[in-house]
């Protein structure tokens, strides 16, 4: 495998050079002064043979991150300099190292990125190269480039530069900022420096193959000149006659937008109170320093000498930018009439069409300075959805033709905002001549498309009648590409509108279970059965959302036992992890002993009419998701009463196949059970909320754009509160730590334990950091995101234990800080009489653990994870349980951090972070529910000085982001910049114990 690599040298010259995994047999020893050949790179006549390009072989000396032996491959390489053999250690440095090359023109490149290369990758540094390239052909069709008279050494070149202004120099600076290092490594000399000569290089010969013939036929420097930009740059001539053309050139460059050191700058201030007239105000603006503005005024009574330190004559410069700006905007002839001019004066058409070709002037280079609502308000305009609907939710179990499909009044208006314009307001927005109209106090752009649009609908279909779900499917965004404007609001009164306030279950009375139920419930308990009820008697799906350990499982079991009360009703399949298969059987058999109860699980079990017949028998029917994707076909073919999934989040992917075939079930209603409905992305409440009542929120395309990207990238809390709006009747939420919902649970404490690393751990993560650092600066999109989580977890593991990460089977004892502290915290939970849960996410860690804390401490340590059988895990799960069972219980956070109940430990110790507050908050309910009699300690072990601290810091403000509506997991630390990430990595002095 080829790595592809593109660079520029201070010549402005373009290289391509690969490196090759396969080579060398063995990296070189350790280097003597001197520069040497690289030893991973290819031969420059293999290259050139290789790209379908015409290029010519030549050999570059390239400045690269290296090891005292060899340099550091680059990230495309899959090398690991970690892995046993050949591995280069110590201090990273910049070395010097010989590589073949190939020369190609510039304008090639972009033909060569395009090209099939089997066998090849191309590296970060010609990707970004190509990004610069489609900028010079933007510049070059854009006819943004000037010609130019350059001395290369003694010989006078014709060259074409690139003329950038406006929006080009944001864009180039943004690609400055975004330059991988490598690019610097054939020339060291500054990021904007190799840019410059490479983007140069680029707009040269791009802009020479759109001209194939010489300008002029006459004679002289001039026409030779001339004649040299179009074939071979290099050309003879007089020199003194050739410098003063270099100067005049040079001073015209000057005088061209973007080159001068100030540009025009247009302030427009819309009219206050009942002023008629706009003003735009005309300015000196500092290039360098957008912040300092110079008004006209001043610039004409030359009274700021601070101006003479960017130009000579700044009343000539402002004259002839405003007769420049003229052609773009005509409106601004008016002020030229003036021998001073200051400002324009407008009325509000006109102001309309100067805001019109705000965008063109800021492309041509000027500075534009517009009212903070323009652009935006164009978005207000927008449909209110009114419903009226009779009788309550509290009667709604009572009264018959009160259900998703009861035929509710609706009534559809216009709105700005939130606030609904009345008859009077459209018709004073129709009247407008232009798009721009004074409202409420207030400036508004109304597109009058859209404004006709709108009050076409409200001609059509202003009034009429829909059933209860289409109109929470219209909350949810359903039918958002066909309605001209999005709906901003949507109200309803009598039971729809408690339904739709998200408090519907306040509104209920609470409901016990029939008797001979085998649980009391608890107050909040009976609230969450009575909303459950609800919703079955509309026959809508929902989402219990409550903490873990708050017995949604008994909420359940009740609603199954209500509705086994009335006769000919299908059976309920239950779909959830294999983990908690027996805990259902158990929970069951416990609190709804009338249940007749069915696994579907095994290589027996059966399917199409002998599955059919056989459900028929039963009440609830136990599956795993597994099993549901296998046996979609066959379980589609049977009607059910109620579909139930249990740890929801098992459908988060919307796109899974298990996803895909939960949705594909025939069911009177959806249920799912989760405490963490959004772990890292809203696309996940998507997909439970699809499966519960398809389409309520629409498309996914639809629910990312109103949703999804709004909260997410932008912390929109706007968009966030609409989601919680419309999610909020089909999701009932309730935390252990509120008080009203349970005051006999006791306490949490959580404790941070800080620990040292050894000076075996402390070598091993310094390694782990530098690799990291050499090769995060070349990498991008997919595969930085990939270095940073596989460098993440690299850390960790080195935290954890220095065996864990080499994985070589060495002892573990007096090697890891953590493992001390562990073994001290276990000592004390054993010597108290207690019991402990000790959670790993590093499921082949846990089994190095298993023996050596089992001779440590003389004890059976039961470890459960993801390949334990069935009966293994039940019988796990009651003999821990029991009070003479094992007093130590080791779980990977995976396979034990949902859906068991473990309440005989009062201790929790996480021997490594999640990074995931709503997982690790997960395992620790493990112990910390209903049941459990003891306070509870949980401890979260940290190494000091690491990124474990660090980012702890960091998780916190992380859960603010899960309160509105977000989960929060890993993925946000691969977006984190390179100067974040060597901050976070960094190892402090105070790692290290004594």
């Amino acid at each position: 495998m080829w790595v592809v690599h593109a660079l520029c040298d201070s010549g402005g010259r373009l290289l391509v050079w690969a490196e090759d995994s396969e080579r060398p047999a063995r990296l070189p020893g350790r280097a003597p002064a001197g520069v040497l050949a690289h030893p991973f790179a290819v031969d420059g006549e293999e290259l050139l043979g290789a790209v379908p390009v015409d290029g010519v072989v030549e050999s570059a000396e390239l400045a690269l991150p290296s090891f005292a032996s060899a340099p550091v491959a680059s990230p495309e390489l899959v090398r690991d300099p970690l892995t046993a053999g050949a591995a280069p250690r110590g201090k990273l440095r910049l070395r010097h190292w010989r590589v073949g090359a190939v020369s190609i023109p510039p304008a090639v490149l972009p033909e060569l990125l395009a090209a099939e290369l089997p066998g090849c990758r191309i590296g970060s540094d010609a990707r970004f190269l190509g990004e610069l390239a489609d900028f010079a052909e933007s510049l070059v069709t854009g006819g943004r480039v000037i010609p130019s008279l350059l001395f290369e050494g003694d010989r006078p070149a014709a060259r074409w530069i690139p003329a950038m202004a406006g929006s080009d120099s944001a864009r180039f600076v943004a690609l400055r900022d975004a330059m991988p290092h490598a690019l610097r490594a054939a020339s060291g000399d500054a990021p904007e420096q190799v840019l410059h000569a490479a983007l140069n290089a680029l707009v040269d010969d791009l802009a020479r193959t759109k001209l194939t013939r010489g300008l002029v036929a006459a004679e002289g420097p001039t026409a030779a000149w001339l004649n040299a930009l179009t074939g071979e740059p290099h050309f003879a001539g007089d020199r003194a006659q050739l410098r003063t053309l270099a100067r005049q050139l040079e001073s015209w460059h000057t005088g061209l937008a973007g080159q001068s050191p100030l540009r025009t700058c247009f302030r427009l201030h819309a009219p206050e109170d009942d002023e008629p007239d706009w003003i735009v105000e005309f300015m000196l603006q500092a290039v360098d320093d957008p912040g300092v503005l110079i008004s006209a005024q001043d610039v004409w009574a030359d009274n700021d000498h601070v101006l003479h330190r960017w130009v000579d004559q700044p009343q000539e410069l402002l004259l002839a930018e405003l007769g420049r700006a003229s052609r773009i905007c005509p409106e601004l002839d008016a002020a030229l009439r003036s021998t001073h001019p200051t400002e324009l004066v407008l009325d509000t058409e006109g102001a309309y069409e100067f805001l019109s070709r705000a965008a063109h002037l800021d492309q041509a280079g000027f500075a534009v300075l517009l009212p903070s609502w323009w652009g935006r308000s164009q978005r207000q305009l927008g449909l209110k959805l009114n419903a009226t609907s009779t009788g309550t939710a509290g009667a709604v179990t009572k009264e018959s033709g009160i259900d998703k499909n009861a035929l509710i009044d609706y009534r559809w208006e216009l709105a700005l905002g939130n606030e609904t314009l009345t008859q009077d307001e459209l018709a004073e927005l129709a009247a407008a001549k232009v798009p721009l109209v004074r409202m409420r106090g207030r400036w508004v752009q109304v597109d009058r498309k859209l404004l006709a649009a709108g009050l076409a609908m409200l001609e059509q279909d202003a009034t009429g009648q829909m059933t209860a779900l289409d109109l929470l499917k219209q909350a949810g965004g359903e039918g958002e590409e066909q309605r001209p404007l999005p709906v901003v609001e949507v109200n309803a009164t009598g039971w729809l509108g408690e339904l739709m306030s998200g408090q519907a279950d306040q509104h209920l009375e609470p409901v016990d279970p029939p008797t001979g139920f085998g649980a009391t419930l608890r107050p909040y308990q009976r609230r969450g059965l009575a909303w459950l009820a609800f919703l079955n008697r509309l026959g809508l799906g929902g989402c219990l959302a409550d903490d873990m350990g708050l017995g949604k499982t008994v909420q359940l079991l009740a609603l199954e036992a209500l509705s086994r009360q009335e006769e000919s009703r299908p059976p309920t399949l239950l779909v959830c992890p294999m983990s908690v298969v027996g805990n259902w059987q158990r929970e069951a058999e416990r609190f709804a002993p009338g249940l007749r109860v069915h696994v579907h699980h095994g290589g027996r079990r059966l399917s199409g009419e002998d599955l059919r017949d056989e459900v028929e028998r039963y009440d609830l029917v136990i599956t795993t998701y597994p099993l549901a994707a296998r046996d979609a076909e066959a379980l589609r073919e049977i009607r059910w009463e109620r579909v139930v999934l249990d740890e929801a989040q098992n459908i988060k992917n919307s796109n899974s196949r298990q996803a895909k075939a939960v949705r594909g079930l025939s069911a009177r209603q959806r249920i799912a059970l989760t405490g963490t409905p959004v772990e890292n992305r809203l696309a996940e409440l998507w997909s439970i909320m699809d499966f519960a009542n398809p389409g309520i929120l629409g498309s996914l395309s639809t629910f990312r754009a109103r949703y999804a990207v709004p909260v997410e990238r932008d912390g929109d809390t706007d968009a966030a509160a609409r989601l919680r709006r419309v999610t909020g009747p089909f999701v009932l939420r309730r935390v252990k730590t509120d008080p009203a919902v349970i005051t006999d649970l006791p306490d949490k404490i959580e404790m941070k334990q800080l620990c040292n690393l050894t000076s075996e751990q402390a070598t091993l993560y310094q390694a782990v950091v530098d690799d990291m650092l050499a090769r995060i600066a070349e990498s991008e999109g997919m595969e930085r995101r990939g270095l940073v989580l596989a460098t993440m977890s690299k850390l960790k593991q080195v935290c954890n234990h220095p065996a864990q990460l080499l994985g070589d089977g060495s002892p573990l004892p007096g090697r890891s800080g953590k493992l001390a502290r562990l073994e001290e915290l276990l000592e004390s939970v054993l010597a108290e009489g207690d019991k402990a849960l000790v959670f790993t996410q590093f499921a082949e860690f846990g089994g190095h653990l298993v023996p050596h804390l089992s001779a440590r401490f003389d004890t059976e340590v039961p470890f459960l994870h993801g390949g334990t059988p069935k009966k293994a895990r039940d019988a796990m799960v009651e003999r821990f349980q029991d009070p003479e069972g094992p007093r130590i219980f080791l779980l990977s956070l995976k396979a034990g951090g949902t859906g068991l109940t473990l309440t005989a430990a009062n201790h929790v110790i996480h021997l490594d972070r999640w990074w995931n507050p709503a997982v690790e908050d997960q395992a620790t309910d493990r112990a910390f529910r209903i049941g459990q009699r003891r306070d509870v300690q949980v401890r979260k072990l940290t190494c000091i000085g690491t990124l474990e601290e660090k980012i702890d810091r960091m998780i916190e403000d992380k859960k603010a982001l899960a309160q509105l509506v977000v989960g929060s997991g890993e993925n946000w630390l691969t977006e984190l910049s390179t100067q974040q990430l060597r901050e976070l990595v960094t190892l402090d002095a105070e790692a290290i114990g004594a």
